[in-house]
């Protein structure tokens, strides 16, 4: 088969990814093997690419993001079918005894596997995965369409939930790609009132379209304070920013895996209660609700398609802040 592999981390514009012909893995017992139909692309790739993060592993294969179909069943699977569609997210394998799996909180998993990083993923013809790590996707939704999901959307799900905000309150966003453009969605889906934060026009547009009460940049106030944000862009100088607009109590929830140095600040900013909230990683439960309300909203998943071998240039406009919503590698 053929997949996109990284060898050494190299700023995107090198084209650090590379096309190679590798063999078809087998499903073992526990395992599925899938012909993958699309592959979503988000920062946390493009960190993994350039070296942001330190890779447990190399070459490596990118990309967890990922809608296919079940081609081989290993030994002991029980909860899917050869012919099934599936996607697979960041997070594929946990423990399941340490204190965190226990608690249910297996997202912070001390021997915690995630795709694309440990393990191979989805910038490939096939990808093999523990059956676990496999959900079966709503069908309202294409393949193209509904691989934002698995990551993008996953992850902006958690962060409302870690931000705190309820039912009609007053949400900021900073930042508005891949994730801020399904968040938004979520949260007027529960009756807020979101104001947008970000320096690009077209971003404000959609957000606009997608029922933003507000749209405007960092450095600008919104009509009232925020009760809740969350920073989606990896700029650590936007949480003085956010914690100055938020209200007595409010939470700013961060939603990368990897953020610029946050700024000394004056402590009266984070006074009254206010919290700072990282978001790591998501559950198995998130995952599973967040595709449950995707169907129930229905979600809009606003995409820009890439044909699989043109990743580099894919994450080289996602760098540059050039796509509107989500990018996609169509794998077909």
């Amino acid at each position: 088969m053929k997949a996109l592999r990284l060898r050494s981390p190299a700023p995107v514009t090198d084209n650090p990814l590379r096309i190679e012909d590798v063999a078809i893995p087998v499903a073992g017992p526990g395992e599925i093997l899938i012909r993958v139909k699309a592959c979503g692309i988000c920062h946390t790739d493009l960190h993994i690419v350039e070296g942001d993060l330190v890779l447990p592993k190399l070459p490596i294969t990118p990309g967890h993001q990922v809608v296919g179909r079940v081609e081989q069943m290993g030994a002991g699977v029980q909860f899917c079918h050869v012919g099934d569609r599936v996607g697979v997210p960041w997070l594929n394998t946990t423990c399941g005894r340490c204190e965190y799996c226990l608690a249910g909180k297996e997202n912070l998993c001390v021997e915690g596997r995630f795709t694309g990083f440990h393990v191979d993923g989805g910038f490939a013809e096939h990808l093999c995965v523990a059956a676990e790590a496999a959900y079966p996707l709503p069908s309202g939704f294409s393949d193209i369409s509904v691989a934002p999901l698995l990551c993008a959307g996953v992850i902006g799900y958690r962060a409302l939930r870690m931000s705190g905000i309820t039912r009609g309150e007053r949400l900021g966003l900073f930042g508005f790609g891949a994730s801020a453009h399904i968040a938004l969605q979520v949260a007027r889906y529960l009756g807020c009132e979101v104001y947008v934060f970000t320096r690009g026009d077209h971003h404000r547009r959609l957000a606009e379209e997608l029922g933003a009460a507000w749209t405007g940049t960092a450095n600008e106030r919104p009509p009232r304070p925020l009760q809740a944000a969350v920073i989606f862009a990896p700029a650590g100088e936007l949480v003085p920013s956010a914690l100055e607009k938020t209200g007595r109590g409010g939470i700013v929830a961060l939603a990368g895996i990897h953020m610029s140095p946050i700024p000394s600040m004056e402590y009266s900013l984070l006074y009254q209660e206010k919290g700072i909230r990282s978001v790591a990683n998501s559950t198995r439960e998130d995952v599973r609700e967040l595709l449950a309300v995707a169907a129930e909203i229905p979600l809009r998943t606003e995409v820009e398609i890439f044909p699989w071998m043109d990743a580099n240039r894919a994450l080289a406009r996602l760098k540059k802040g050039e796509i509107r919503g989500s990018g996609v590698l169509d794998m077909s």
